[in-house]
């Protein structure tokens, strides 16, 4: 990278890109409103974004039935955990640093939906039973107070033709399953026998 062509200040980030438009401002909120909440209901993949003692960030996706995030009485944001590979790097960061953002997708809509908040960790049971799925309750809830929220326009959406099937890759090989077989220097026996694990995991595992 040439340094010479760093941007350090908020002053040159603008002259490149420009100020913000006033009425894009006004959009930010400090409550989710009816349509972001008829958003998130919709949603069934949303990105949780945490960070650690060190400000180093993770970003998680989180993925359900649509409506599987719950907008509690206080308009908090109530998302449920479920099996995964329990490295747990976002529940680790939320003890150390509560600020978390978070990305809503719906599919086939252009536009997504940001939030910014405060995490907190519940086990309450009673949460949890609120939050089952498949009749499993929850593992763990994530709790977000939300602090800002917006619609963010659809420009990425459409640039990435990522509702058009048409443009989508054929490939469906899993490139984690390369990525795990180059490190262990899998021959095509042992690749078969990971992938079997994988798919068991995928099968066997999601509630």
């Amino acid at each position: 990278m040439n340094k010479d062509y760093l941007i350090q200040t908020e002053d040159e980030l603008e002259r490149v890109i420009g100020p913000p438009i006033e009425r894009i401002r006004e959009k930010i909120y400090s409550a989710l409103d009816d349509a972001m909440i008829e958003f998130i209901r919709r949603s069934p993949l949303m990105f949780l974004a945490t960070l650690d003692s060190r400000g180093q960030a993770d970003v998680s996706p989180k993925g359900d039935s649509p409506g599987f995030v719950k907008v509690d009485a206080n308009g908090n944001l109530l998302i449920p955990d479920r099996p995964g590979n329990r490295l747990i790097f976002g529940f680790r960061n939320i003890l150390r640093n509560s600020n978390v953002g978070a990305i809503f997708v719906v599919p086939n809509m252009r536009e997504t939906l940001r939030i910014k908040g405060r995490a907190a960790i519940s086990n309450d049971p009673a949460l949890l039973r609120q939050l089952s799925e498949k009749d499993k309750p929850a593992l763990l809830c994530t709790h977000v107070s939300i602090d800002e929220c917006f619609f963010h326009c659809g420009k990425a959406m459409i640039r990435s033709n990522m509702w058009k099937p048409k443009a989508w890759a054929g490939n469906q090989q899993s490139l984690m399953l390369k990525s795990i077989a180059k490190r262990y220097d899998a021959d095509a026996e042992a690749q078969l026998e990971i992938e079997a694990d994988i798919e068991a995991g995928y099968r066997d595992n999601l509630y």
